[in-house]
Order: structure tokens, then C-alpha cells, then sequence
């Protein structure tokens, strides 16, 4: 049986799904609804020390990095389907643009 290196891409792409499905949308209706309307009070000095702290950072890269890759891989199925091919071309704009983000993602946390 052939070895395939299918399970290292399914596995940050199912997980950016999940955070992208779960996660996301309680990020947005706490800092983008709850907060603006005063339901729900976060003070700086928490949110700063989580962002300081290395687990707190790997959260945030987490939060950031899997929905990333998620779309990347979304994105390459997608013009996959419409017939823009499965070449290299492809790939490398779908998966360069993501390693881009993330890279921008992990090197803005570190700079914190």
C-alpha cells in the first residue's frame, strides 16, 4: 500500500474548519456585539496578559492559523471543481498565500 501524506493536510484542515464552525463566530458576537453594546465588559489588562502569555499566543496562532489553512484548502477544492485544475499554479497560490498569512500571524505574536 502506497504511504500518502493526505492525513498532514487533512488534519489542520479539519481543525481550521472546527475553529472556523465554533470558535469565530463567538469571537465576533463578543468583541464585535456583546462588547460595542456594553453586555459584556473585557479589560485591557486581561486580554494583554493573555496575548503575553506563550499558551495565550499559541491559542491566538491557533485561532488565526487553522481557519487560514481551512480556507486555503477550500479555495484550491474550490477552483479544482470549476475547473481551474489541480496544478501547481494552484496549489502554490492557495497554500503560499496561507503560509504567508500564518507566517505574518506567528511573527506579529512573537513580536508582542
Amino acid at each position: 500500500m502506497a504511504r500518502s501524506n493526505k492525513p498532514l493536510l487533512w488534519l489542520p484542515f479539519a481543525g481550521g474548519g472546527l475553529v472556523a464552525a465554533l470558535l469565530t463566530p463567538v469571537l465576533i458576537l463578543i468583541t464585535g456585539v456583546l462588547v460595542p453594546l456594553g453586555f459584556v465588559h473585557l479589560h485591557y489588562e486581561a486580554i494583554a496578559a493573555f496575548a503575553h502569555n506563550p499558551i495565550g499566543k499559541l491559542v491566538l496562532f491557533g485561532a488565526i492559523a487553522l481557519p487560514v489553512w481551512h480556507a486555503a484548502h477550500r479555495l484550491r477544492m474550490t477552483a479544482h471543481d470549476l475547473g481551474l485544475g489541480g496544478g501547481i499554479a494552484i496549489k502554490a497560490s492557495c497554500y503560499g498565500t496561507a503560509g504567508l498569512l500564518m507566517l505574518a500571524a506567528a511573527a506579529a505574536l512573537i513580536a508582542l
